[in-house]
């Protein structure tokens, strides 16, 4: 772990900074200076926290190729042992900010589990997750699925799964898949692939105090630390697991198991991690927080740019044991633009990290009204709420307006163009419709309870 800068390399950096400062001074003193100069930052040492996955990238690029200290910022980055200890990290004010899984800022500002008020001023990525089988699920499903010159018909649905589930409860046994945290995207992709395939993953009920997950599930979902997923897999613990990279290509590379499906195939450019602070942080310190999310907007860009060209530098970083700590090729599978999916089928799928094209850093209101739909699907938000309950929560979390400083901040430096955002003044904070599920349901973010009610699966107006 690099500890945090020297005082000869401190000195360096505020150097740096004062004679940026003073040509913006001299610019606005030209009267050419559009917006009012970002001030300098409240809090200039911070200590960020993350899991060991490779949607922690423009964390570690920020870090590495500079950005957080252009912005005047001295950054320590610490792996976390789990999502909880993150997030409490977060609250107790040991970490300043971290990577954190979508529906955790959303969860805890509604009370569910840890209560706090968390806000995102900056989407970390879309895609990246998979859903891995163990070899012997992968060796009966397969006998489900059209093969074409040999190989499997993507994407693969959980219709081909139900027969092996069926078996199971047939001879009395449970199927048991892993996920890595009860509000994670992994969770709510899962359940929503097992469902469209009519297995149903079970529901919560925290108002009789029952955080299972399981009620009436045919497939019994429970907790696994990431790095932990592939060890499980091969203990016949679980028989399979939904988790971000590089732990599906792991299972392929220790041939333990079979991916058989990219969350990019179940929801297409779908919203993966945020970064997450306390909404007393952003208020207390805005300039350092706006300053934070220029520098993360940096790095998103540089993953993306010129076609992933600075993919394979990514994976050098990404590899180092203080970060991910995987082998190379296992991260590569996936972050160079193809997923391997039975052993020796690795196919190209390009988008499978995305971390800037798309608008993927923009704090979409849309994308929070979504996992918050899928909390009431399953029963952790535990009573029907109005379309209003979910625009409210959605704008008291997701906060595209310190965003749009930074974005905007970054276009007056010439870092950025103003085509690689969101038009500011017209963008409402909802994405049109969205079709591009695995069931082709239609969501629209706009219509919370019409979207739920399209569901054969899941809780609409009842209380369990």
């Amino acid at each position: 772990m690099k500890e945090l800068k020297t005082l000869a390399d401190r000195d360096k950096t505020l150097a740096r900074i004062v004679s940026k400062s003073l040509g913006a001074i001299a610019l606005c003193a030209s009267a050419l200076c559009a917006q009012a100069e970002l001030g300098e930052p409240e809090k200039d040492e911070l200590r960020f926290g993350f899991i060991k996955l490779t949607d922690m990238a423009p964390i570690a690029v920020a870090y590495e190729n500079g950005y957080f200290e252009d912005e005047g910022l001295y950054v320590t980055i610490e792996a976390q042992a789990n999502w909880k200890v993150l997030l409490d990290g977060v609250i107790d004010g040991k970490l300043d900010g971290a990577h954190m899984l979508a529906g955790q800022p959303l969860a805890a500002t509604i009370g569910y589990g840890t209560k706090a008020h968390i806000v995102t001023p900056f989407s970390m990525d879309l895609n990246g997750n998979g859903i891995t089988v163990s070899n012997d699920i992968w060796a009966e499903m397969k006998k489900n699925i059209p093969h074409v010159d040999g190989k499997p018909v993507h994407p693969i649905k959980a219709d081909s799964l139900k027969p092996v589930v069926d078996s199971f409860a047939d001879q009395g046994k449970p199927f048991k898949m892993g996920m890595v945290f009860p509000v994670s995207t992994h969770n709510y992709e899962l359940r929503y692939w097992l469902a469209a395939g009519d297995i149903h993953p079970g529901f919560y009920a925290p108002h009789k105090g029952d955080t299972s997950g399981t009620l009436e599930a045919q497939a019994l979902l429970s907790v696994t630390p990431p790095p932990q997923m592939p060890s499980t897999l091969e203990a016949g613990t679980i028989h399979g697991y939904c988790v971000g990279e590089p732990w599906n290509q792991q299972a392929v590379f220790k041939g333990i198991g079979v991916p058989v499906i990219t969350d990019y195939e179940i929801w297409k450019n779908n919203p993966e991690k945020v970064f997450g602070m306390t909404k007393e942080f952003t208020e207390k310190y805005p300039n350092t927080t706006a300053r934070v999310v220029k520098a993360l907007i940096r790095a998103a860009k540089w993953l993306d740019e010129n076609d992933n060209a600075n993919r394979p530098a990514a994976v050098e970083i990404l590899s180092r044991s203080e970060y991910v700590g995987a082998d190379y090729d296992v991260i590569a599978n996936s972050m160079t633009g193809t997923f391997e999916y039975e052993k020796g089928d690795k196919r190209a799928v390009p988008d499978f990290n995305v971390f800037f094209r798309y608008n993927a850093t923009f704090p979409y209101y849309s994308d929070a009204v979504w996992y918050l739909t899928q909390m009431r699907r399953w029963g952790q938000i535990s009573e029907p709420k109005s379309d209003d309950w979910y625009f409210d929560v959605a704008k008291s979390v997701y906060r595209p307006d310190i965003y749009e400083i930074a974005a905007k901040e970054l276009i007056e430096e010439e870092l950025v163009s103003p085509s690689d955002f969101p038009a500011f003044t017209t963008e409402s904070g909802f994405r049109a419709p969205q079709k591009h599920f695995i069931d082709n349901i239609v969501y629209d973010g706009s219509k919370p309870n019409a979207y739920l009610k399209k569901f054969p699966i899941g809780l609409t107006d009842e209380v369990l």
